[in-house]
């Protein structure tokens, strides 16, 4: 399968930071076309984990990751409904075992998408810009739900 690397999610990363309020729009807007019901779902986390702060760090995330597999040269496939209730059960399966081990291994294997997943690890314990780093809940819901986003996104890959 092919591979989401360091270069496509730092190229990612520097090309939304830099784009004026209009270029964002019109690059969510496209994202958003391309996938409603996984947008749908990642949003619906805060109104679960009720945290508002979790809001923008998932939109912030979510253009991120799809700008780097489009970087990449990677065109997932839009995700369904159906997609995510088939993904749930193991997906679950698979945080209590890592919760347990610790074994980021079965993470990035689970995904196919070891770069990332490896990014995520380490974005969500670093600071931002202005030197505030995210509270430990907010930090695992995050990388709860943006695990599931890369893991789906895997799975609807040609």
């Amino acid at each position: 399968m092919a591979q989401v690397s360091i270069g496509h999610i730092e190229a990612a990363i520097e090309k939304v930071d830099s784009l004026d309020d209009n270029a964002l729009d019109r690059l969510s807007e496209a994202q958003t076309t391309a996938q409603p019901v996984l947008l749908g779902y990642i949003m619906s986390a805060a109104q679960e984990y009720q945290n508002e702060g979790l809001e923008s760090l998932l939109i912030y995330y979510f253009t991120v990751v799809l700008e780097a597999y489009s970087l990449a040269g990677l065109h997932p496939k839009t995700v369904t409904d159906e997609q995510i209730d088939a993904f749930e059960e193991p997906y679950f399966q698979l945080l209590d075992e890592y919760f347990e081990n610790e074994d980021e291994s079965i993470l990035e294997e689970f995904s196919d998408q070891p770069d990332l997943v490896k990014f995520m690890a380490m974005e969500i314990g670093m600071e931002d810009a202005e030197g505030v780093t995210l509270d430990d809940e907010t930090a695992t819901q995050l990388f709860i739900v943006i695990l599931a986003m890369i893991s789906l996104l895997s799975r609807s890959l040609d």
